[in-house]
């Protein structure tokens, strides 16, 4: 259950990345609210996967796919660019969590 706690973790930290992009500074108020939403659920998920998991395999984790996420998504909605070495260092990181998961023991 501890790497469904940071799966879902890692999905709202990305939720909440992608929010900051709509918040104006925190003067939009229910852009504003969901990214804070979604930044208490990444955290409050994360201290769920850390009872059991290696805090450094699990932030490694949360922050890995929380960069791939949120570099997508900003490939994906904000035009952000896409070129070939971009997308080798996504792999890259990918790989890196990959790996993480299964070394981990869990």
């Amino acid at each position: 259950m501890s790497w469904t706690y940071l799966f879902l973790a890692a999905v709202f930290e990305v939720a909440w990345a992608v929010g900051l992009e709509y918040t104006e500074g925190f003067t939009e108020l229910w852009p504003s609210v969901g990214t804070v939403g979604a930044m208490i659920l990444s955290m409050g998920l994360l201290a769920q996967a850390v009872k059991t998991l290696p805090i450094g395999t699990a932030y490694a984790v949360w922050t890995g796919i929380g960069a791939v996420g949120t570099a997508i998504a900003g490939i994906v909605l904000f035009g952000e660019p896409r070129n070939a070495a971009r997308l080798v260092f996504i792999l890259l990181i990918v790989s890196g969590v990959a790996g993480l998961k299964l070394t981990a023991g869990h």
